[in-house]
């Protein structure tokens, strides 16, 4: 018996965490950038505006892998905004572009566990004018930040459906880590899903930030806006600092 006890104090576990006392819980409050603010999704304030930018999407490629949408109408969008977004887990937010001043994508804190200390984000739509732009690298870097740094989480999550090319490249150039492949992980729209994981931890934070902020640098840009150093270029020298 006290040999079997021996074994068991000698078998691998994980590094110890002595400090932990779990994570706090996202706030609806706005987070203000260079480019763009985050805002508590109001559907009587944002619906209108974010339909519109939306809906210059007109073939309605961005709803092809999400579970809701397309939508013909303002009526039908913003009953799904009641519907699905306006409780604690996902929590959602409105992403407004600073210079237009008007929504123009949301995005989500979903999956919300502090205990374990880790958060997901999700639920992400992009319209075409938020899309391969400044605010959209901006609003991940400080939906990202806030994470980290004000709630203290371990772990930050993205997951997508597995054919979702766009979403995968995406997670990636931000800085995510692909974990693997949960096969038949749900249906959606009456589809098979297979589900693409990745993640961020704690420790990569610090160069992932360092990275960002190089490349969100207004002398990241040329006279015209585009960039002179792509993200991952700058994460990449970041990380080997």
């Amino acid at each position: 018996m006290q040999n079997e006890f021996l074994n068991v104090l000698n078998q691998p576990v994980g590094f110890p965490v002595p400090d932990w006392r779990g994570a706090a819980r996202p706030p609806r409050s706005p987070i203000s950038g260079r480019y763009c603010r985050i805002e508590p999704l109001d559907p009587d304030a944002h619906a209108g505006p974010l339909f519109e930018a939306l809906s210059q999407d007109g073939e309605g490629r961005l709803w092809t892998y999400l579970s809701v949408g397309p939508f013909d109408s303002l009526d039908a969008y913003k009953a799904s905004l009641l519907a699905h977004s306006m409780g604690d887990d996902p929590l959602c937010y409105a992403i407004v572009d600073g210079r237009a001043e008007a929504a123009v994508g949301t995005a989500s804190y979903l999956r919300i566990d502090p205990r374990a200390g880790s958060i997901e984000v999700g639920s992400i739509t992009y319209s075409p004018r938020l899309q391969r732009s400044a605010v959209a690298t901006e609003a991940m870097y400080m939906m990202m930040r806030r994470v980290f740094e004000e709630l203290g989480y371990r772990r930050y999550e993205w997951k997508c459906n597995a054919l979702n090319a766009a979403s995968r490249r995406a997670a990636e150039r931000l800085g995510f880590t692909y974990e693997g492949l949960f096969r038949q992980a749900t249906v959606t729209k009456g589809r098979n899903r297979d589900t693409a994981w990745f993640s961020i931890v704690d420790s990569e934070w610090p160069a992932l930030k360092r990275g960002f902020e190089g490349w969100l640098d207004p002398v990241n840009f040329d006279g015209e806006g585009r960039q002179r150093q792509p993200l991952g270029a700058l994460i990449a020298a970041a990380r080997d600092k």
